[in-house]
């Protein structure tokens, strides 16, 4: 019976705690000792006094001020000045860089949903709609992937449309010539240009995000911003931005790539500049590119500007016919045609104005690149991705449908279905992500751990999508030619896992490493304070960051317990009948997340830097809980529509059950298995709760992308998407194919009835389809108007299947071909 009455008493302090309504750091002492005291209760008095003992000696420090600061914060504090890894300068301008969104509530254990459900919905304006609707629908139509694969280039009507209609100008503000446009239809133009071209995408997307226009806007001065913006604007200059050098790829800190203050001849007269030598690759643009944004490191020997030596990463613009500067030569990335190239320097002079910002922001560059990089991968290869996924659910819904086996359509098979309803089940949570973080661009935000999030992740589930798409086309997918709607993408889809910080370093190092420390509520503030001079004053605000990190961890234990044991039925939840379970699965999921991070980093400290794979995992459980809950404020902007019920059904099921999983690998891979062993008792308490999407489940998406053009569920997943009408095209012709075979359905149904009751017979060795044509043709089971309507729905469904072929001499090598 007492020990029934102790956990009692735990589990009341557990419901103050994770309401944080109390003292809960003291309630929690307290209840530690009762259930010690209990357990001994019948131990000698020797024990008993031990524990008393062990009681006051916690105790009386958290209960007087004095004592505790002098016997348990200031030993803390020097520990945790000791064991602080040391910050890089680089390193500190990522932390520092952009904002905290939604990744702080995440990182509180108490996300205020509120916030999240009452932020605006992003909407287009009237002149942003047009675009979409005239000018890129437009590009779209001008290119085909074939004829870019063939030429290694664009179209030249495309660069020309590119100019006239002012693509390298969305972000570029009106007063300076360009579109003006919102980070949201930004995405939209990006994104509707990927599900057409990944080459024209990449075209596109560079220029508006890390390059010139977008540091100038931020960091130029009047001068360079009306110089240069007008003429970005119109497309009489041409961008590109060069930042990785041969011998510094992800460390871009490395870079060897130097400028040196001296003085020069400038158009003529001696002036104050730089000499510049670098060598730089990988870089988008740079073969065709006028204007040319360099980041190197600059150095002062004579001190010409003051006392410094080494003024750190710097960021200049250079004419690309500027003396000295070797560029023009491309790199081919997978064979993708988009321009790419390196670029090299050797002594090239430069005056101190053509420093982006000026002389005032010589050994800035690292922090400008962070800040303007978040807001880059918020949109650029999130939207990229997420077309890729759009595309790949249009062809294999309808070729699915079309493609027929054992005389039923790919469609009706299981393993088929499992497929499709990854590639659909991921382009609408994919779509989901990247509405939300664009709008919270909109809104002011610089969301750096957020757009780390979306790179990794959009990027990988768009290669999965492509992946799947080629799996159900088969054959189809794996020849080439001009009929071939798939092959390249699925060429083409390591670059966006490569680019802009490879995967592999986003997920193991950027996430949780720049979140745990950017987007905790007391981190970051306890690591300035351990950098601080003032040592006693800082000591004093340890103190109470201490107490108030105390209780944060005490609460988020005593929130991930509860929560789990009363299967997450503790407390107010918002949304509707169906989403209100996952607001709070999503809450204890959070608070379980906030004490494995606390956790991790007070077991490793320092050490947490180099474990990179439960680095990983703790991002990945930080990943899906953003990506869940931007599938719920998806659905809650759509006033929870009925037909949209599957789709975000999956995607909760889906990021539930991959958030579980990381915090199950996790705790089984735990460094202290005792303390593995609790916290899977605090998390777990009664086992996982969401092993994924079902079987059932997974049937209703994949029918989704194989139903007809109209259906509200499908015109929702393919929103944005470019959906050619044209024959003649290779993804209008499923359009075109899908709608002469549902016409003619019910002839076939007819016709097929006939042959199974007897009705009909057909002879053998002739063609099925054409013997049945004539057997009912001579039975008049069809008339002749009837029997053409079926003779061109198959001959649309043929020329769906078919793939192309050459003949030896067009594919014989030819003086000039690149081998």
């Amino acid at each position: 019976m007492t020990f029934i009455w102790l956990i009692a008493l735990v589990l009341a302090v557990a419901c103050l705690a994770h309401r944080r309504t109390a003292p809960w750091p003291a309630l929690g002492l307290c209840a530690g000792f009762l259930v010690l005291m209990g357990a001994f209760s019948q131990a000698p008095g020797g024990l008993q006094l031990a524990l008393w003992a062990l009681w006051l000696l916690v105790a009386l420090p958290l209960a007087l001020p004095d004592l505790r600061r002098k016997y348990l914060t200031a030993p803390l504090f020097a520990w945790f000045r000791k064991v602080l890894p040391p910050l890089s300068d680089t390193e500190r301008d990522a932390i520092e860089a952009g904002t905290v969104w939604w990744d702080g509530e995440l990182f509180s254990g108490r996300p205020d949903w509120r916030r999240l459900l009452d932020s605006p919905r992003p909407q287009l304006t009237e002149e942003e709609q047009a675009f979409l609707d005239g000018p890129t629908e437009e590009l779209c139509a001008l290119v085909r992937d074939w004829d870019i694969g063939q030429r290694l280039d664009l179209p030249p009507e495309a660069w020309e449309h590119i100019r006239r209609h002012g693509f390298f100008a969305l972000i570029i503000p009106k007063e300076f010539g360009g579109k003006g446009f919102s980070a949201y239809a930004h995405s939209q133009v990006a994104m509707k240009l990927a599900t057409r071209s990944g080459d024209l995408a990449s075209t596109v997307m560079v220029p508006n995000s890390l390059g010139p226009a977008e540091l100038l806007l931020h960091y130029g001065t009047d001068e360079q911003r009306r110089h240069y913006l007008p003429r970005l604007a119109s497309g009489e200059e041409i961008p590109c931005f060069a930042l990785t050098s041969p011998l510094a790829g992800s460390d871009a800190g490395a870079m060897p790539d130097v400028g040196i203050v001296c003085k020069g001849q400038w158009q003529g007269e001696e002036v104050l500049g730089l000499r510049l030598t670098w060598e730089k690759r990988y870089i988008t643009l740079s073969p065709i590119a006028t204007l040319l944004g360099l980041a190197f490191k600059a150095h002062d020997p004579e001190h010409l500007l003051g006392d410094v030596d080494d003024l750190g990463i710097s960021l200049a613009l250079i004419p690309t016919d500027t003396p000295g500067v070797e560029i023009g030569r491309r790199h081919l990335p997978l064979g993708a045609a988009f321009m790419n190239g390196p670029n090299a320097g050797q002594d090239v002079f430069i005056p101190l104005d053509q420093v982006i910002g000026g002389r005032d922001m010589l050994g800035k560059g690292w922090m400008m690149l962070m800040n303007c990089l978040s807001v880059g991968r918020s949109i650029s290869l999130p939207a990229a991705a997420t077309g890729a996924a759009k595309a790949s659910s249009l062809v294999s819904g309808q070729y699915c449908q079309l493609r027929e086996q054992f005389n039923v359509p790919l469609a009706a098979f299981e393993g088929i279905q499992e497929a499709l309803a990854r590639i659909a089940g991921n382009a609408w949570l994919m779509d989901s992500a990247r509405i939300l973080t664009a709008s919270a661009v909109d809104q002011g935000e610089r969301p750096s751990v957020l757009s780390a999030i979306l790179k990794y992740h959009l990027t990988e589930r768009g290669r999965e999508c492509i992946g799947h798409a080629m799996d159900v086309h088969g054959g189809k997918g794996i020849i080439l030619g001009p009929n071939n709607y798939l092959g390249r993408a699925w060429q083409c889809a390591p670059i966006s896992i490569t680019v802009e910080g490879a995967n592999i370093l986003t997920r193991n190092l950027m996430i949780f490493g720049q979140g745990a420390i950017r987007s905790h509520p007391f981190v970051l503030r306890e690591m300035t304070l351990a950098s601080r001079e003032d040592q006693h004053r800082a000591l004093v605000e340890f103190d109470d960051l201490l107490l108030q990190h105390l209780g944060f961890a005490v609460s988020n234990a005593a929130s991930s317990l509860l929560l789990g044991l009363s299967l997450g039925r503790v407390g107010n939840a918002p949304g509707d009948n169906l989403t209100r379970p996952w607001f709070r699965a999503l809450d204890r999921l959070s608070a379980a997340f906030a004490l494995l991070a606390d956790s991790s980093m007070l077991l490793l400290g320092g050490e947490l830097k180099r474990r990179e794979r439960l680095s990983a995992r703790l991002g990945d459980v930080l990943s899906h809980l953003y990506l869940a809950s931007a599938a719920l404020k998806r659905y809650h902007d759509r006033d929870y529509a009925g037909h949209l019920q599957p789709l975000v059904r999956w995607a909760l099921e889906e990021s539930l059950g991959k958030a579980e999983e990381a915090l199950d690998d996790l705790l089984r891979n735990f460094p202290n298995r005792w303390l593995g062993a609790l916290l899977n008792a605090l998390v777990f308490p009664l086992g996982r709760r969401h092993p994924g999407p079902s079987d059932a489940l997974e049937a209703e998406v994949a029918a989704i992308i194989g139903r007809d053009s109209g259906d509200p569920a499908l015109e929702e997943l393919l929103s944005g998407c470019y959906r050619p009408q044209e024959a003649s095209d290779p993804v209008g012709a499923l359009q075109v194919a899908r709608r002469l075979v549902d016409a003619s359905q019910p002839l076939r149904q007819r016709v097929h009835q006939a042959l199974k009751s007897g009705q009909l017979t057909v002879a053998a060795g002739e063609p099925l389809v054409d013997a049945a044509l004539a057997a009912a043709l001579a039975a008049g089971l069809l008339s002749a108007q009837e029997a053409d309507q079926w003779r061109d729905a198959e001959a649309a469904r043929r020329r769906v299947i078919d793939v192309d072929d050459f003949s030896p001499e067009e594919l014989a090598y030819r003086p000039g071909q690149i081998r």
